[in-house]
This record gives structure tokens, sequence and C-alpha cells, in this order.
């Protein structure tokens, strides 16, 4: 299954500076994985070491925040569209 995934432009340098890449897989999880594979030190970024997002990192499905969905097993078909968001703080 092939899904879209937006980078955002932080990460972008490890991607060969795409801010859009497809990545064959069946749920989020595989997905990091996949973005991994291909796009070695990616996923420690996103990810903590137990494989869990970031909690500072925001992950929508098609424009559905995955937290309220399954999270990190939340399956994706082929077509979705993933994009991986930072957190973003500020304030004085």
């Amino acid at each position: 299954m092939a899904v879209k995934v937006r980078i955002p432009t932080p990460l972008q340098k490890l991607t060969n500076q795409n801010a859009l890449v497809e990545i064959q897989a069946a749920t989020v999880r595989e997905l990091m994985e996949a973005l991994e594979k291909n796009y070695p030190g990616i996923k420690e970024r996103l990810c903590e070491p137990s494989g869990k997002i970031r909690r500072f990192v925001n992950v929508y499905l098609n424009e559905e925040d995955i937290r309220f969905l399954s999270q990190e097993d939340t399956s994706i078909k082929d077509g979705d569209e993933i994009s991986i968001v930072p957190a973003i703080a500020g304030g004085r």
C-alpha cells in the first residue's frame, strides 16, 4: 500500500529535501519503520526508543489526529495521506 507522507521542513534534510515521500505500509507503526529504512535517522526524531511517537510530534491521517484513532496501530490504506507536524511552543 502506497501512502503519501508530508515531511516537515526540519526533517527534509533526511529525505533528500523531499517534502513529500511515498511509503508502503499498512499501519502507522509500519510506516515509521519504512521511513527509517529509506531515510536513516528519521525515526529517532519522531519516535521514542519504544516505538511510540514522541509527544511533541503530531501525526495526521487524512487530517485526523492519530491520537484519536488507534495511535501507532492506526491502519492506513493505499492513497491515504500522512502529515507529520512537530508541535510548536511559544509564549513569554
